[in-house]
C-alpha cells in the first residue's frame, strides 16, 4: 500500500474529513501505514489537515 491509495481515496470523498483510523479502516490496511503514507502527502501538501482536539490525532481531506 502506498501513498496513491491514500490519495486515491482522499479524492473520492473530496468534501469529507478523515481520521488516519477510519481510511485504514477503509482500505483494509494498518494504520501505521496510512500514518507514513499521510506524513509523506503532508510534506507534498497534497493534503489538509487539522488537529481533531485529541493528542497526536488529525483529520485528513484531499487538498482542491
Amino acid at each position: 500500500m502506498g501513498q496513491q491509495e491514500v490519495s486515491d481515496f482522499l479524492k473520492k470523498y473530496k468534501i469529507k474529513w478523515f481520521t488516519s483510523k477510519e481510511i485504514a479502516k477503509n482500505l483494509k490496511v494498518s494504520t501505521g501505514s496510512v500514518i507514513n503514507n499521510l506524513s509523506k502527502l503532508r510534506k507534498s501538501k497534497q493534503v489538509l489537515f487539522k488537529p481533531t482536539g485529541r493528542a497526536n490525532q488529525y483529520m485528513y481531506k484531499y487538498k482542491k
